[in-house]
């Protein structure tokens, strides 16, 4: 502005920003954030997604795609009862030449183990094969079934 209030081009006032400077270029200034900052919030960001990415991957191959895992599937078929036995007939499925190892209990009416067996499965080039079991008891027995059977 002249000095005599009129206006004059190419000046401006103190106050007035003008377009050599933006006004979100002096906010930044004013609280510190930079392009330089913004880059590295870019890159933290990438960088962290990346690392979960490769650590996610590294997950996915060791829990299931490297293929060293082996099954194995019991299916109890029966079981015949007497006052001191539990004869237990079961199918185990798993791949030839694995060996298992699987525990044959007997329960009382009130679903008690009333008797307990450990027995080793030979590898076989079948894949599945039937057992019988007898499991000792010390009263007369409810049911007899396979607890569970195990890789050796």
């Amino acid at each position: 502005m002249a000095h005599d209030g009129s206006f004059v081009a190419g000046t401006a006032s103190p106050s007035t920003p003008t377009t050599e400077s933006s006004p979100g270029g002096e906010l930044d200034a004013r609280y510190g954030r930079s392009t330089g900052r913004r880059k590295r919030s870019r890159l933290l960001v990438l960088g962290a997604a990346i690392v979960f990415v490769a650590l996610f991957a590294a997950w996915v191959v060791w829990g299931g795609l490297d293929g060293t895992t082996a099954d194995i599937d019991v299916r109890d078929t029966g079981y015949v009862l007497t006052d001191s036995t539990a004869t237990v007939r079961f199918e185990i499925t798993m791949d030839p030449g694995t060996a298992a190892t699987c525990a044959v209990q007997a329960l009382d009416d009130s679903f008690e183990i009333i008797g307990w067996k450990i027995v080793e499965i030979p590898a076989s080039t079948e894949r599945t094969r039937g057992f019988v079991e007898t499991v000792r008891t010390v009263i007369r027995p409810n049911t007899g079934l396979i607890y569970r059977c195990w890789l050796a």
